[in-house]
């Protein structure tokens, strides 16, 4: 890496482990207003009358509020920590096996069939499990949040030609994107989704990328969604995620 490279990495790690402070901070402070304002609900439960039911109310919508704060500072500091991969030779097919097997409750509740193809004889692959892991369960809930109505999640694998890797296709049968959308699902904070944060998306392609792999998207209004993730056999030794 060049000497302006460096500098770029440090600055970045600092600025990451300096936001990451920040948060964990205001995470505190959530807290605090967590625990009052739950004290403050069941002070005024049971709520005798309407002016006590609107208090309640608004106290149980602050509540809301805070727990929100919550899940996006823990979204926030998962995209944004540094930390050097744990790289371990991994069973492809296991790992997929264990992310189905995790989510298929979820998924079933919601009218999702899950059908997977991949190949026993695939290659072990060098890379972060838990990391893996985390963004493929952003894949399949990005999936389910697609189709409202239920459908059907593909996953296939397959071997790159030249023994170059693996490459894995998450195909549903929902909503589609338009391609104005299309280009911004891997910005952070964009969403689409009411409520959501718009982390998932953009973390997952941070993990794919400290890797040395890649992600692609295609898409179509009404015809569903494909992710498109290409990974080498090992991840880059000084990769960051």
């Amino acid at each position: 890496m060049s000497a302006s490279g460096t500098q770029r990495s440090d600055a970045y790690a600092e600025l990451a482990q300096l936001a990451g402070q920040l948060i964990h901070e205001i995470k505190n402070h959530i807290s605090t207003l967590s625990i009052n304002l739950q004290l403050l609900a069941e002070d005024l439960s049971p709520a005798d009358t309407p002016k006590e039911h609107r208090a309640l109310q608004r106290t149980l919508k602050l509540q809301l509020e805070c727990q929100r704060l919550a899940d996006l500072s823990n979204d926030f500091l998962r995209f944004a920590k540094l930390r050097e991969l744990q790289l371990a030779e991994t069973d492809l097919n296991q790992l997929v096996d264990d992310v189905v097997h995790f989510y298929g409750p979820s998924a079933r509740q919601a009218n999702i069939d899950i059908k997977t193809f991949v190949p026993p004889d695939l290659p072990r692959i060098r890379l972060d499990r838990e990391l893996l892991k985390q963004g493929m369960l952003n894949l399949l809930l990005n999936a389910v949040q697609a189709m409202p109505h239920g459908g059907t999640l593909t996953i296939q694998a397959s071997r790159l030609e030249g023994d170059e890797g693996v490459e894995l296709h998450f195909i549903d049968t929902g909503m589609g994107m338009s391609p104005e959308v299309q280009q911004r699902i891997f910005e952070p904070f964009f969403t689409t989704r009411t409520g959501g944060c718009g982390l998932g998306l953009p973390t997952l392609k941070k993990i794919i990328e400290a890797h040395g792999g890649r992600i692609q998207v295609q898409s179509e209004p009404g015809r569903g969604t494909k992710f498109s993730i290409r990974l080498p056999l090992s991840a880059p030794v000084e990769s960051k995620a």
